[in-house]
């Protein structure tokens, strides 16, 4: 198998794009991936981000982009999940992701870094992209996100089977904690 066979494997699964890191894991030294570039078989997206530009595209690119940007470990978290999967009609100015490590990004724009554990039982990934499970993100945005917004994607995700029964327990939970009391005998 050639070098350029071995990281198209590794493409196939992300979206068409393969890292420093990815081809190290395959025994491609990194060498050639700069070599498949400045022969025009891979793009240099970002530091040590490469994509076949024969990759389809799809609506999810731009999130596994800024997942890969951060590098190993990261997941898109908060309203980025929601968006992903269309719910609450968010439309966040930046993809967030999340590290628990701290990186040296040129940021492009439109990735917003946060310095997060994410407990690994709450990882999943959605076409690919690493991501928190989409009960953690919804838990997440609640005081950020308008709570009829969030009811209605809760709803919706239930409808799908993105989420458990005991998951979106936890959702309503946090919303209706959320929620500001009336004291007693007031209207």
């Amino acid at each position: 198998m050639t070098y350029k066979e071995a990281l198209r494997e590794v493409a196939a699964y992300q979206h068409g794009y393969v890292t420093t890191h990815d081809a190290e894991e395959v025994g491609v030294p990194g060498v050639e991936l700069r070599k498949l570039a400045a022969r025009g078989g891979l793009d240099n997206v970002a530091r040590g981000v490469y994509r076949f530009p024969d990759a389809p595209t799809t609506p999810t690119d731009p999130y596994m982009q800024a997942v890969l940007r951060v590098g190993a470990g990261a997941v898109l978290v908060g309203e980025s999940v929601l968006a992903l999967h269309d719910l609450a009609l968010v439309e966040p100015r930046k993809i967030q992701v999340a590290t628990p490590r701290r990186v040296r990004l040129t940021n492009p724009g439109f990735v917003e870094v946060i310095h997060r554990e994410v407990p690994q039982d709450e990882i999943t990934t959605y076409d690919g992209v690493p991501a928190t499970k989409l009960w953690r993100a919804l838990v997440d945005t609640v005081g950020h996100v308008m709570t009829e917004r969030l009811q209605a994607a809760l709803a919706e995700a239930r409808r799908r089977d993105l989420v458990t029964p005991a998951e979106a327990a936890r959702v309503r939970r946090a919303l209706k904690a959320q929620r500001p009391s009336t004291p007693r005998g007031t209207k």
